[in-house]
């Protein structure tokens, strides 16, 4: 085991699931994780092989087939999963903020219907909130839902949805103004409905009208599908709004984003612990001037700086996730954590391809694939500057000045 991302207090039951876990990485996921981006392939195997271990339940409660295990347990999962192949992460994040968003807002009966399923991996879902035309500025959404008797009459056209094309499941948040006066702050006439689907691209055979026009091309994290949502009079019945009344959506998806940042801090430690794990290995491969790279002090700084900001990153990753799962609010640490992690990915990374000089710029060698994985890291789930607002905002909170 790595000296660095060392985690205290850790019961039995959490060292076990993440021995489990990183095994699975380093024999499942690692071998085969450099072709299968490369040919842009989804990774039908490894997701198997995580539904069999039970990742995609691992928060949802036990009552519904799931493991009932902490943030915490779940980050320090994606850490691991992300430094074997951050697409897979990416799969299983969005499948797990839909089932949290059930697991906290969703009526008793959305519960017993979706969870169970999602626990097993037979269901697995995608959110979406951004548009074409609007970014971080979720107040500017677009996408409407009108009530139409017992059903809602949805038309709009959604962003950047991971999982968008092989999901059966997406919260889609969108405008609906009933019962909103006129000029009402724009986040209380938001609502997220559950639309389930058939899986793949094109018109969907399952619901009327909706489209996922194909994947998007990216310049890194594939495997993964990431796609547009196209909604055109899509009917969708009443009992789908998520908790069964509209106007919380805002609230909803925000409180998924949150913990959706641990997540992203975690992808952002595992990554950059991988390109760690690379760059000391080839400096004590490399020789130039008759000794090993390893042994140059430029290089030893350079390492000791990468191992520093892996572990400063992975620190504040779980004091994030931990106030999280003791019910306080995370706000603060979650954007400290997400903005750190993700800049230090890209740093280390990009000291690790530095490391690897020419070799490095080779597609033979894995650090290609971590540097153009790691700038996804800086927009995923809120750009820098995003976190940045947030965290000056809950500051001025904390240390506002009396009188």
């Amino acid at each position: 085991m790595s000296r660095l991302q060392q985690t205290e207090g850790l019961t039995d039951i959490q060292r076990e699931i993440l021995s489990t876990v990183r095994d699975f990485v380093d024999k499942e996921i690692l071998p085969v994780a450099t072709e299968l981006e490369h040919r842009d392939e989804y990774p039908t195997q490894i997701v198997e092989g995580l539904k069999e271990l039970g990742v995609f339940g691992l928060m949802i409660p036990e009552e519904y087939g799931g493991l009932g295990e902490s943030l915490l347990t779940y980050a320090l999962c994606v850490e691991e999963i992300s430094r074997g192949w951050m697409s897979v992460s990416g799969i299983i994040n969005t499948h797990f903020i839909v089932a949290y968003m059930l697991k906290q807002h969703g009526t008793q009966e959305q519960k017993d219907h979706f969870l169970p399923k999602m626990a097993a991996g037979d269901i697995r879902g995608a959110f979406s909130m951004s548009e074409p035309g609007l970014g971080s500025d979720v107040s500017a959404i677009r996408t409407k839902g009108v009530r139409d008797g017992d059903d809602y009459v949805i038309n709009g056209q959604k962003m950047w949805l991971t999982n968008g094309g092989s999901s059966n499941l997406v919260a889609v948040l969108c405008r609906t103004d009933e019962g909103h006066p006129e000029g009402a702050a724009p986040h209380k006439s938001m609502t997220t409905f559950l639309i389930e689907k058939e899986p793949g691209f094109g018109p969907n055979a399952k619901v009327s009208g909706l489209t996922v026009p194909g994947k998007i091309e990216k310049m890194g994290y594939k495997g993964v599908d990431t796609t547009e949502l196209v909604l055109e009079d899509v009917h969708v019945p009443a009992d789908r709004v998520l908790g069964g009344q509209s106007g919380r959506g805002f609230y909803q998806m925000m409180d998924g984003v949150e913990v959706g940042r641990v997540n992203v801090a975690a992808r952002g430690c595992g990554v950059a612990r991988r390109a760690f794990e690379l760059g000391v290995a080839y400096a004590q491969q490399r020789h130039t001037f008759g000794k090993p790279i390893a042994q140059h002090q430029a290089i030893q700084f350079k390492l000791a700086e990468m191992a520093t900001k892996v572990e400063a990153a992975h620190q504040m990753m779980i004091n994030a996730a931990r106030k999280k799962d003791s019910g306080q609010r995370n706000d603060l640490e979650a954007g400290m954590a997400k903005y750190l992690a993700s800049e230090y990915c890209k740093e280390v990374v990009e000291d690790a391809f530095r490391i690897h000089g020419g070799y490095g710029f080779s597609k033979e060698y894995e650090i290609e694939r971590l540097y153009r994985e790691a700038p996804m890291l800086l927009i995923g789930e809120g750009t820098a500057e995003i976190q940045k607002m947030i965290i000056g905002r809950r500051l001025l909170e904390e240390y506002r000045i009396q009188g």
